[in-house]
């Protein structure tokens, strides 16, 4: 699916893997980054932002709370890419927290 950055008869069409990799990188390592940051540095529509948000979110590659964007450090991704495909483990992390699995009767 091409996004366009400008208007798309004369904006740039660019993959989404593309897009979602220039937000990215607008994010900073140390600290967040609200959705209309993103969009005063990026120059980007807020739906476009939104929606690159939720694949790196699904990729395991960021972390939303409310409005507020941050990177995942390499170890949160890890453990989050473990609890994701590992269904038999004893704990589940929530929001950033680890808790141990409710048994189910």
């Amino acid at each position: 699916m091409n996004n366009y950055i400008g208007l798309p008869e004369k904006g740039i069409g660019v993959r989404e893997e593309d897009l979602d990799w220039a937000i990215y990188h607008h994010i900073p390592e140390n600290g967040g980054v609200t959705t209309d940051d993103l969009a005063a540095s990026t120059g980007l529509e807020c739906a476009l932002i939104t929606a690159s948000l939720e694949r790196l979110e699904r990729y395991l590659l960021i972390r939303r709370a409310g409005e507020t964007v941050r990177l995942l450090t390499i170890q949160e991704s890890l453990i989050e890419c473990q609890c994701r495909h590992t269904p038999d483990l004893p704990f589940v992390i929530e929001n950033g927290v680890i808790k141990a699995k409710r048994s189910e009767e």
